[in-house]
C-alpha cells in the first residue's frame, strides 16, 4: 500500500485552499508557490476536485478557487477519491488472483488492512486538518485565524467556507 504523491499533494492544497478561502477565491499560483507544487500538477488535481464538487471555480480578475462545502462536511478520504487515488494494500487490487490466478493467504489481512484505511481517512476531516494548522500557529498565523472566522461568503455562484 502506498499514498501517491497525488493524494498526498491533493491533501496539502485543500489544507492551503480552507485556511485562506474566507477571503475569496484562492489562486492555484498562490498554493503552488506556498506549496512547492507545479502550478500544471495543482490545474490537474483541482480540475478532478471541481468535477468531484468538492472545489468551485471562479472566473476572471480576482478569481481562483473556493470550497464547495464545509470543511466539517468534508474527509481525507473524499479528496484522495477525488482524485482517483487508490487505496489498496491488496497485490492483486482485490481481483483474488494474487497468487498464480488464486486467492494468497494473506488476502484478508490485506483487505482488512484497506477497510481500516478506509475507515482512518473517513474519519478525519479537512476541518481536523485545517484545526491542526490553526494550532501550530507559524507566519501566516493572522491569515489563519482570519479564515477560521470566515463564514459562507457569495462569490458569483461559488459558496466559499471555511468550517
Amino acid at each position: 500500500m502506498r499514498l501517491t504523491t497525488k493524494g498526498r499533494f491533493a491533501v496539502t492544497a485543500m489544507i492551503d485552499l480552507a485556511l485562506r478561502c474566507s477571503e475569496g477565491p484562492v489562486s492555484l499560483a498562490g498554493i503552488s508557490e506556498r506549496q512547492k507544487i507545479s502550478l500544471s500538477y495543482l490545474e490537474q488535481l483541482f480540475g478532478k476536485l471541481r468535477r468531484y464538487q468538492l472545489v468551485g471555480s471562479v472566473r476572471g480578475p480576482g478569481g481562483g478557487y473556493c470550497l464547495a462545502r464545509p470543511t466539517s462536511a468534508m474527509t481525507v478520504a473524499d479528496i484522495i477519491r477525488a482524485v482517483d487515488e487508490p487505496l489498496d494494500a491488496t497485490q492483486c487490487g482485490g481481483r483474488e488472483n494474487c497468487h498464480d490466478e488464486e486467492r494468497c493467504m494473506t488476502h484478508d489481512l490485506w483487505a482488512t488492512l484497506n477497510v481500516k484505511m478506509f475507515d482512518y481517512l473517513s474519519s478525519v476531516t479537512l476541518a481536523d486538518l485545517v484545526d491542526q494548522q490553526l494550532s501550530k500557529g507559524g507566519a501566516d498565523v493572522a491569515v489563519l485565524h482570519d479564515a477560521r472566522r470566515g463564514g459562507a461568503r457569495q462569490r458569483g455562484k461559488v459558496v466559499a467556507f471555511s468550517r
